[in-house]
């Protein structure tokens, strides 16, 4: 990220000749030096890599927790689907914590709350406890949102916006990676509560790197405007929030009443549609990709492992490629055309031969297409969603995850049972629901630049 990278547009707003805002109090500096933006993105791609880690280790360890607690396979997956669950409800409160209490807050209670989640499963002893104590995994879920609402604001107009975030969205498939290698390093030495207490470790470095960040320019803006507001002091409110930008409107509102409001409530629901459709495609052919290559193409299981490891370095590279072209077409068409294209390819590699070759190529080219578009999407969600709701709608958004996971093991499990072979069953479970979330994003708003959001639909 060099200088000429992180060069800006913007120029200072409404600095009065005193330096102080309209309110008379000291104005916000919003044009950050490239040192700033470069620690907080480095930060936050850590604190993301090391969430993802935390949040793959229990369902890569879950078979060797299940034998060591004496679970049957039944008990084990009623786990993994209260744990989803649990996920969900924790993964809601991250919106109003990013809205309420400030994006830099919110890194490191999210960061914070991996660690927790780690360090208290390594204590397991029973199956509720691990669906109590796993569902705080969703903080470390919720960190990519975190990511969305606070890097869309420092990053602001800079060039190539979209193609530097994707290289923090990419800690996924890196995380994923990590996770595995420790599993594979760690459990014959320590163990699996060994291992998740390791995870901890890194988490705790990164929540003490995490309070050097500094807070979003807007943030601190907002609440500005919120202080006015509750003061009586609306007409204030209004010019303050002109001069840096803010939509004020529904501001009183309680954040999750605002992101239905009449101005924004079609982009929420074709959003958290597209989300949570797609993910019904992601747990049928990322999560549960094993099982579909074994028992619906035929492959071996050292074989299908040797997919999924190359496919998610292709991913990382997915992920640049989105971002990159998030920039030049514009995201909500680069989200849509990629899911589509990856819901086709799923389909041809099902329908398609059996040979390993040409199922290992179809099914990278499904994974690159259906992860990659997610650098685009979670800096699309900062970007549509107005500063006033920004963490609270993309938290919502997020939360679908769990829930689309949930569906889509339901679905290919119920299709199973109704006699369907799983070529089929994949079919209809996960390569529609990937297409179908394609066509859902052409429903959400077109956003061209962060100051857009700020402008409610139907007024100038």
């Amino acid at each position: 990220m060099g200088s000429g990278e992180m060069e800006t547009p913007e120029s200072s707003r409404g600095q009065a000749p005193d330096g102080k805002g309209v309110d008379g109090a000291a104005r916000i500096e919003t044009d950050l030096p490239n040192k700033t933006l470069v620690y907080a993105s480095v930060v936050a791609f850590l604190a993301w890599v090391f969430s993802v880690y935390d949040y793959t280790l229990f369902g890569t360890l879950l078979p060797v927790m299940a034998d060591d607690l004496g679970w049957s396979t039944a008990t084990s997956t009623a786990v993994a689907t209260w744990v989803g669950v649990g996920v969900f409800l924790i993964s809601m409160s991250v919106g109003p914590m990013l809205d309420y209490l400030g994006r830099k807050t919110s890194l490191i209670l999210t960061t914070a709350g991996a660690a927790v989640s780690s360090g208290l499963t390594a204590l397991s002893f029973s199956a509720l406890y691990v669906v109590v104590i796993r569902a705080f995994s969703g903080l470390g879920y919720s960190e990519q949102v975190v990511n969305t609402a606070y890097l869309n604001e420092l990053y602001g107009n800079r060039q190539r916006r979209g193609l530097i975030y994707s290289l923090v969205q990419g800690g996924w498939p890196v995380g994923v990676l990590v996770g595995a290698a420790m599993s594979a390093v760690l459990l014959p030495f320590v163990g699996w509560r060994g291992t998740f207490l390791v995870a901890t470790l890194p988490a705790i470095i990164i929540v003490i790197l995490g309070f050097r960040l500094v807070e979003s320019p807007r943030f601190q803006a907002m609440q500005r405007v919120k202080q006015l507001e509750k003061d009586g002091r609306h007409e204030e409110a209004v010019a303050f929030g002109r001069e840096y930008e803010i939509d004020v409107h529904h501001t009183r509102e309680n954040t999750f009443k605002q992101i239905f409001e009449p101005d924004i409530r079609k982009h929420t629901i074709f959003l958290a549609l597209a989300f949570l459709t797609n993910w019904i495609g992601i747990q049928v052919f990322a999560v549960l990709g094993t099982t579909v290559l074994t028992e619906g193409k035929g492959v071996s299981f050292g074989s299908a492992l040797t997919v999924l490891i190359l496919s998610n370095a292709a991913a990382y590279i997915g992920y640049l490629t989105h971002g990159f072209f998030g920039d030049m077409i514009g995201r909500r068409w680069t989200i849509a055309g990629g899911w589509i294209i990856s819901g086709t390819a799923y389909t041809i590699m099902l329908f398609g031969p059996d040979a390993p070759a040409f199922v290992l190529t179809m099914y990278t080219i499904g994974l690159f297409f259906i992860i990659g578009p997610y650098a685009a999407l979670l800096f699309y969600m900062g970007e549509s969603f107005p500063t006033r709701i920004r963490g609270t709608g993309a938290a919502f958004v997020n939360a679908m995850g769990p829930i689309g996971a949930i569906v889509g093991s339901a679905l290919l499990t119920a299709f199973l049972g109704a006699g369907l072979d799983m070529t089929v069953a994949a079919f209809l479970a996960g390569a529609i629901a990937v297409v179908i979330s394609g066509f859902l994003m052409f429903g959400t708003r077109k956003v061209e630049d962060p100051h857009q959001a700020e402008v409610l639909e139907g007024q100038a």
